[in-house]
């Protein structure tokens, strides 16, 4: 039996560690808050109870894969949102999608006029071929340079993938309307990047929300952490909280356990669920040209969150979107030289129907998010300025107003969560919960690897391969379990790690022909 040690208790090191406990391994969790969860969490406040992390399920089946690796079907009662997300542009015009696929093209051409639809169905086409190109050779594996070669030099392959384009330049081929621009380049925003300089091949995350469906979780997605957390204390993990893990212990050339303060804790094999900038930056001694690598990333988009309760109840979609009438604005603020909050965001508002959530029928909890610059005092933004934040918050809910969804009336209370207060819950250096940008033509190359140069230390999280968001994560915890391999087969003493198994691709469940 390996000891392994996972460095935080997100949901990639839970999931790491449940999977690594199946496989025979013996598994110590150390987590710096009071809490699991990581970018998870969960607000409660007089009746009223906040997701403060994703709102939205994805490929809700890589969530029953982990399960039934680790021993069964969980307890979560996994819904389906619909329609999957309302959208409101700047002309008063509204697209509301619905779950169904089958669904999508009528509901384009009823808001955006003729033609969109045949605009969207061609794009969600290609979008198709590329998932079915990278979704499981690239995504569900790890960094493979010869993978990536090999794509090079196949031109239909090359083709699809188009490393030379961006989201917004395919966009703006695909479709004559600036709206569906619009809704498109939203897709940069899931790995917290700019649709300006994010490869085309992130466009695919479109057709995953589409093709997959729009999920949701009774309870408030919290509950996932809460079961998978409760998976690795039935499997025999140790969890400790308040646990705050200082350096990675090396010697020999690898890694061989932590230190927590005055304590170490000797370890077979090391995973890191930390962001990659502060495990390369201050945790373990990764050789000077990857940390100057990952120093060097620009960091993706922080959040600025208004968690807001509200008497009295409106029937309208869980997901709301409110695009400003210059989306080039927005980006320009959040990564231009000299980065500011954005005076005219697009404003995200989820607001599910959960009796769970409420203090009763004549209540509602809005989770409001806005784009915003990561907290950098030293560049020149800083969220803990004197009134910033509350100044920002009352911005937003002029905002919110001028588009029609004016709640101040309705304001029992108003909770806000900065980059700067981001960073402190979560540990992402200044509150960019995505990680790095998702910049260039080689972003995937530039996403630190889930095994690392120092043998015996392993990266899971949205910070490494494959990226942010509930299904990557979970999918860098599969790729960390076959890296490193059942009990008695890893190696893990000597550093000889199996590669994983093929892993199986997410079946799609739904046709896209019409």
């Amino acid at each position: 039996m390996s000891a392994v040690v996972v460095i935080g208790a997100g949901l990639g090191g839970l999931a790491a560690a449940a999977r690594l406990a199946a496989l025979g391994h013996h598994v110590t969790v150390c987590e710096v808050a009071s809490t699991v969860g990581g970018k998870l969490g969960v607000f409660h406040r007089d009746g009223f109870t906040f997701d403060t992390g994703p709102s939205l399920l994805t490929m809700p089946d890589l969530l029953s894969e982990l399960f039934s690796a680790t021993g069964g079907p969980a307890d979560l009662s996994v819904q389906r949102v619909d329609p999957a997300c309302a959208y409101r542009f700047a002309d008063g015009t509204e697209l509301t999608m619905p779950h169904d696929l089958g669904a999508v093209r009528a509901a384009i051409e009823d808001a955006l006029g003729h033609g969109a639809g045949h605009e969207w169905q061609r794009l969600h086409e290609r979008s198709g071929r590329l998932w079915d190109l990278v979704g499981e050779t690239v995504l569900r594996q790890p960094i493979s340079l010869p993978t990536l070669a090999r794509m090079s030099v196949r031109p239909a392959d090359l083709k699809a993938v188009a490393p030379w384009r961006t989201i917004d330049g395919l966009g703006r081929a695909a479709f004559t309307d600036p709206r569906l621009r619009m809704w498109l380049n939203r897709y940069a925003t899931y790995s917290g990047s700019d649709p300006r300089r994010t490869p085309s091949v992130l466009a695919v995350t479109s057709f995953v929300e589409q093709e997959f469906g729009a999920w949701y979780v009774a309870g408030g997605l919290r509950r996932i952490v809460e079961e998978v957390a409760d998976r690795c204390v039935h499997l025999g993990v140790e969890i400790r909280t308040d646990c705050r893990v200082d350096e990675v212990i090396t010697g020999g050339g690898r890694a061989y356990g932590v230190r927590c303060g005055a304590t170490t804790m000797p370890a077979d094999v090391v995973v890191s669920d930390a962001d990659a900038e502060v495990l390369y930056g201050a945790l373990a001694p990764a050789p000077a040209r990857l940390a100057r690598r990952v120093r060097r990333t620009p960091r993706s988009m922080a959040g600025f969150v208004m968690m807001l309760g509200l008497s009295g109840r409106e029937t309208d979609a869980a997901h709301r979107i409110f695009f400003p009438r210059d989306y080039d604005a927005e980006f320009d603020a959040i990564f231009g030289r000299h980065p500011v909050p954005v005076a005219d965001p697009t404003v995200y508002v989820h607001a599910p129907d959960d009796p769970a959530l409420r203090p009763g029928d004549d209540a509602e909890g809005w989770f409001v998010l806005v784009n915003a610059p990561a907290h950098d005092p030293a560049g020149g933004m800083d969220w803990d300025a004197p009134g910033l934040a509350e100044s920002y918050a009352e911005h937003v809910l002029d905002v919110l107003a001028e588009r029609g969804r004016d709640v101040r009336h309705r304001l029992r209370f108003t909770e806000i969560i900065s980059p700067a207060e981001l960073e402190r819950r979560t540990g992402s250096p200044g509150g960019a919960i995505y990680g790095t940008a998702s910049h260039g033509p080689r972003a995937a190359l530039r996403r630190p690897a889930n095994r690392s140069p120092i043998p015996g230390l392993f990266l899971v999280g949205g910070s490494a391969h494959p990226g942010g968001g509930i299904p990557l994560v979970l999918m860098s915890a599969e790729i960390v379990a076959g890296l490193i391999g059942a009990a008695g087969t890893s190696r893990a003493s000597s550093g000889g790690y199996r590669e994983p198994a093929a892993a199986s691709r997410p079946r799609r469940p739904r046709s896209t022909r019409r």
